[in-house]
C-alpha cells in the first residue's frame, strides 16, 4: 500500500510517497499553492499516478502539547483531503520536522537557494518517514 505524506504550509506544500510495501520514504515535489482547486488537482494527480491508499499530513502541535492556529489550518486543509478523495488521511505530529530538515541541508552544504526549493519535499519524506518506521515496529 502506497502513502503519500504532506508537508503542509501556506506557500508551499511538500509531499513525499512510501514504497509499495511501506517501509521506506522518498520526496517527491513541492507545490507551490496557488489555489484549492489547483492544490488539490496537484494531489491527486500524485493519488492516481501512485495508487495512494492513505495520507499522512504533518500535523504542527506545539512544544508544549497545544494545537495552535496552524493546526486549524491543517485541520481544514484534512476536511478538503478526506472529502476530495475519500481515503483516510492521518495526522501526525510533525514537531521540529522542518528545523531537522534545514539542519540536513545545512550539514550537507546546500546552498539557500535550493534549500529554499527541497525543504518542505525533505519535511514530508521525514514526517512520513517516522510515520512509517513508528507503524512498522
Amino acid at each position: 500500500m502506497r502513502i503519500l505524506g504532506i508537508d503542509y504550509g501556506t506557500k508551499r506544500i511538500g509531499i513525499a510517497v512510501s514504497d509499495e510495501l511501506g517501509f521506506t520514504a522518498q520526496g517527491l515535489t513541492t507545490i507551490l499553492r496557488k489555489n484549492r482547486m489547483h492544490d488539490l488537482g496537484q494531489i491527486g494527480e500524485l493519488v492516481n499516478n501512485y495508487g495512494v491508499e492513505k495520507i499522512v499530513v504533518g500535523y504542527p502541535i506545539r512544544l508544549d502539547g497545544t494545537e495552535g492556529i496552524a493546526c486549524e489550518k491543517v485541520n481544514r486543509f484534512i476536511d478538503r483531503l478526506e472529502t476530495h478523495f475519500n481515503i483516510p488521511v492521518v495526522r501526525w505530529d510533525e514537531t521540529l520536522t522542518t528545523k531537522t530538515a534545514e539542519e540536513i541541508l545545512l550539514s550537507a552544504n546546500i546552498r539557500r537557494e535550493k534549500r529554499k526549493k527541497i525543504i518542505d519535499k525533505l519535511a514530508a519524506t521525514l514526517i512520513l518517514q517516522n510515520y512509517l518506521d513508528r507503524n512498522n515496529r
